[in-house]
């Protein structure tokens, strides 16, 4: 991993405040679903999206204390575009998350970023903060319908 890229993704990492994971394996077991989705990953939107989810496995792995590393056979290539795409991604999540706990008994401190469009997800997630599982789905489903179609419309 360039050290650039990790100098100037730390303060963005240190905004989203995600709970920390100090297990490697955990780290690796993220990184090895990426690379398998970034394997099947057919169109350039979606290869752009897989990318960028394996260099933010990387990085959090990093940031989290857990190094992990990527022959340059293995690590999809990184760009200005890639990196913006997965701040902008991950950024949306985040704020996504924090909005829907707010609305559910004003849990504020939601910091996730897993995919929102997954209800199995959702159901962690909202388990996780001990948050109603029906409750915090019914939200993030209403949310869901603003906070990504007006990102769809701006583009």
């Amino acid at each position: 991993m360039h050290p650039l890229p990790h100098r100037l993704l730390t303060p963005w990492l240190r905004l989203l405040s995600l709970p920390t994971q100090p297990a490697q394996s955990w780290h690796l077991s993220r990184l090895h679903d990426e690379l398998h989705e970034y394997r099947h990953a057919t169109t350039p939107l979606s290869k752009l999206s897989e990318s960028s989810d394996i260099h933010f496995a990387l990085h959090r792995a990093a940031f989290d204390g857990c190094p992990l590393h990527l022959t340059e056979s293995e690590l999809p290539p990184a760009s200005a575009l890639m990196y913006s795409y997965m701040i902008a991604k991950y950024t949306l999540r985040w704020g996504f998350y924090r909005v829907v706990g707010g609305c559910c008994k004003g849990r504020r401190d939601v910091r996730e970023v897993v995919n929102p469009a997954k209800e199995r997800k959702l159901d962690v997630v909202a388990g996780r903060h001990g948050i109603d599982k029906e409750e915090f789905r019914r939200v993030a489903g209403r949310l869901r319908l603003i906070y990504f179609q007006a990102q769809a419309e701006a583009t």
